[in-house]
């Protein structure tokens, strides 16, 4: 038995990255795992890779095409799940983007475009998972997706930054309100990881003239990381595994950092 056999989890922005490590690493512990993404048909591949290991570990996998930002498709999600699995337990909200400009270039077009995805669809995710939890009466996990920059502002990412910041908020306003219905809500922060998305802002950062050559916003950002090396989307999935896990049922209200000693706070 695998710490999360038998509970039933969604997955957002788990076509790439920390999102499909995310999930995969609930399939390894006996999860059944919706993979869910903007991008459709990148996610039904990335269900259909793990098919044969999820039938080993006696799990099941489905996914879902869902703009996180549309609440009738945050439905369509949720209901999918619950019609594959019988109930949804754990709701991952990592879904998130990034577009760096500088401070004084930022618009609001690239403030609602981040907000909307990283902030608001956090709200609707949270919201939608917990309708379907009450109702259920099992009571259940959300967990949401921040980052190193929801402790810290960065002069190139502002909006990603206020973005989760408000992730943060949310995980706590969320955690107090839904106690009451045996629910917790908790967060986890990664520091530099990488995956295609710190490879995107990369590219933005070297066009908006913010670096002078490719890698050296990774470099910076990662100088001074007390274990000496970015990481990888495999360090962060122990912490999600154990915050999906009834291993933590006595936190909420906490996001985890897990940045490698980025950030002391």
């Amino acid at each position: 038995m695998g710490r999360v056999s038998g509970r039933s989890c969604i997955v957002t922005g788990a076509a790439r990255g920390i999102g499909r490590a995310i999930g995969e690493a609930l399939i390894n512990e006996g999860a059944d795992v919706c993979f869910a993404d903007i991008n459709g048909e990148q996610a039904s591949a990335v269900a259909e890779a793990n098919r044969n290991r999820a039938a080993e570990t006696g799990a099941g996998v489905t996914w879902a095409q869902v703009d996180v930002t549309d609440r009738e498709q945050v439905r369509a999600m949720i209901a999918k799940t619950v019609a594959t699995f019988g109930k949804l337990d754990v709701k991952f909200n990592n879904a998130g983007v990034n577009k760096p400009m500088n401070f004084l270039d930022v618009t609001e077009d690239n403030w609602n475009f981040i907000m909307g995805v990283n902030g608001l669809g956090c709200l609707i995710g949270m919201q939608e998972a917990a309708r379907q939890i009450i109702g259920q009466g099992t009571g259940g996990k959300i967990i949401n997706t921040a980052s190193v920059a929801s402790r810290q502002g960065f002069d190139n990412v502002a909006p990603y930054c206020a973005s989760k910041w408000a992730v943060v908020s949310l995980t706590q306003s969320g955690a107090r309100d839904l106690a009451r219905h045996n629910i917790t809500v908790t967060g986890f922060a990664p520091g530099v990881v990488a995956t295609e998305m710190w490879e995107q802002v990369d590219r933005d950062l070297l066009d908006i003239g913010a670096a002078e050559r490719p890698g050296q916003a990774m470099e910076e950002f990662s100088s001074e990381i007390l274990r000496g090396r970015v990481a990888t989307p495999s360090d962060i999935t122990g912490t999600t595994t154990f915050l999906a896990s009834p291993e933590s049922d006595y936190m909420t209200g906490q996001v985890v950092m897990i940045d490698g000693g980025m950030t002391l706070v």
